[in-house]
C-alpha cells in the first residue's frame, strides 16, 4: 500500500496529463469526428482517448522536470534575500 502511494505521489503529473488528455480526445472525437469512419483517430472515441491520454501523459512527464528546476531556482534565488 505504500509502495501505491509513493508511486502515485511520484507520477502524479503524468496521471493528470493522461486524465486531461483522455477528456480533450473525447472532445476531439466528439466535435471533429469523421464522417466516413475511414479516419483512424478521430473515427473510433476509444481509440481518440487513448491516443490523446498517452500524449497528455508524455507531455506532463516532458514539463515536470522544468517545473522542478524552476521552483528549485526560487527557492534559492529567495533564500539569498
Amino acid at each position: 500500500m505504500l509502495n501505491m502511494k509513493k508511486f502515485l505521489l511520484n507520477n502524479s503529473a503524468n496521471i493528470i496529463g493522461g486524465l486531461i488528455g483522455g477528456i480533450a480526445g473525447f472532445i476531439y472525437y466528439k466535435q471533429v469526428g469523421c464522417i466516413n469512419g475511414g479516419c483512424m483517430i478521430s473515427g473510433n472515441p476509444y481509440l481518440s482517448v487513448l491516443y490523446f491520454s498517452v500524449l497528455g501523459g508524455l507531455l506532463m512527464s516532458i514539463i515536470k522536470p522544468n517545473l522542478k528546476n524552476v521552483k528549485k531556482q526560487n527557492y534559492t534565488d529567495n533564500s539569498h534575500n
